[in-house]
């Protein structure tokens, strides 16, 4: 009888050994793949030609390695999102993959590139098939659902008419080069900044209907926060346009 119970439990525990092994071998073979396919989808990218934005970013569903050095964490939902140059990433064991983000999350700065378009007279910001909207300085902007198509216009409306209809949205007014090899998420804090201070010199808020000032100053303040805006981030290392 107590050999018989001696060997039963040395059956078990081999059997105990032998599921943790095979648990092991298995979540191995899992990284094992999900590296393979992070080497694989190096390179993997589409370009987002909507509005006129043409910039390339990382596909969904692409896996990498690691972030960018310069990325912001996210958390929203019950959901953990990372964000960095405009893309969005989820952790996925010990690797990230590229998602589109949840509607409602926030972020405190916009894509270092960015397409600017017009939604019944509300400026909103696109990027990688992403809307973004200003709630403010302390919100940031929201990423929200992508507008109706018949209500997009290609510019602000024209002071007292209504929102202007157009298929052609145009990008935002400055163009922007880094000189100094600036990473796009250092472009990125370094606009948003330049954003910020242009702002409070000029009184003109861009991401404002008309600027947030009365219509008959909206074109001359624009041009002085144009002037404050390029200065800034000139004296930061870029080429203004």
């Amino acid at each position: 009888m107590r050999r018989d119970a001696i060997t039963r439990s040395r059956a078990a525990l081999l059997l105990v050994l032998c599921g943790g092994l095979a648990a092991a071998a298995a979540q191995a073979q899992d990284q094992h793949n999900d590296r393979a396919r992070a080497r694989a989808d190096v390179g993997r990218q589409h370009v987002d030609s909507r509005f006129n934005h043409n910039h390339a970013y990382p596909a969904r569903g692409v896996v990498v390695h690691a972030l960018p050095a310069q990325h912001y964490d996210v958390v929203f939902g019950g959901g953990h999102y990372f964000f960095a140059g405009g893309v969005w990433y989820a952790p996925r064991g010990g690797l990230f993959v590229v998602v589109a983000p949840p509607f409602g999350v926030f972020v405190p700065i916009l894509p270092p590139f960015y397409t600017t378009i017009w939604v019944a007279g509300a400026p909103y910001y696109y990027a990688d098939d992403v809307y973004y909207v200003y709630r403010g300085p302390v919100s940031g902007y929201e990423v929200v659902a992508p507008p109706p198509e018949q209500e997009v216009a290609g510019a602000p409306p024209p002071p007292g008419a209504g929102p202007a209809p157009g298929p052609a949205p145009v990008s935002h007014e400055l163009f922007v080069y880094p000189k100094n090899g600036q990473s796009p998420d250092q472009q990125a804090k370094d606009q948003y900044e330049c954003h910020t201070w242009a702002s409070s010199q000029t009184g003109f808020d861009p991401t404002a209907l008309n600027g947030g000032v009365p219509p008959q100053q909206a074109a001359s303040k624009h041009a002085d926060y144009n002037r404050a805006m390029g200065a800034c981030l000139e004296a930061r290392g870029y080429t203004v346009r």
